[in-house]
Formats: structure tokens, C-alpha cells, sequence
């Protein structure tokens, strides 16, 4: 069973492009929620959620994993196919 990778991105952000490049040369699907940077009220309840005020915002079976930094450290230290398939067991 795969993990329930949530993306949360903007449209002319670098760091999510990158991010979304790396779930998919690893093979891991995702679902992606590109915000409108005039949101508001979508960005209010992402940073309740998360803490975060930045994007990408990656999520792993409802549990932050943090922004591309984050996904990116986890890939290197060869941590994410198994940090991901933790929560789905």
C-alpha cells in the first residue's frame, strides 16, 4: 500500500517543482494543492495545520514532513521510501 503523499504548492515556486521531481523519480505518487498566493483564507488554515508559512508543504499519511529541504535531506540519507511506508502498514 503506498503512502498518502499530500504537495501543497504555488504555481511559480522552484522549491515545489523540485520537490514534485523527486516523488516522481522515486515513484512515489502524490496529490498536489497548488494555492493562489491572494488565498487568504487557504493560506490561514495551511499554516494552522502545519506551522509553515512557506511552500512546498509536504505531507506523508497526514504527518508533516516538511518543505523540499526536508524531503530532499530524507532522500539523501536514503530515510524517504521508509519514512513513507511507515504510516501505511
Amino acid at each position: 500500500m503506498a503512502a498518502d503523499i499530500e504537495v501543497f504548492t504555488t504555481k511559480y515556486c522552484p522549491y515545489c517543482t523540485r520537490a514534485k521531481e523527486l516523488l516522481k523519480i522515486r515513484g512515489l505518487p502524490y496529490r498536489e494543492f497548488q494555492f493562489d498566493m491572494d488565498d487568504d483564507a487557504q493560506w490561514d488554515a495551511l499554516c494552522k495545520r502545519s506551522g509553515m508559512q512557506t511552500v512546498p508543504q509536504i505531507f506523508a499519511n497526514g504527518r508533516l514532513i516538511g518543505g523540499y529541504s526536508e524531503l530532499a535531506e530524507l532522500d539523501r540519507k536514503d530515510q524517504l521510501k521508509s519514512l513513507l511506508q511507515e504510516g501505511s502498514k
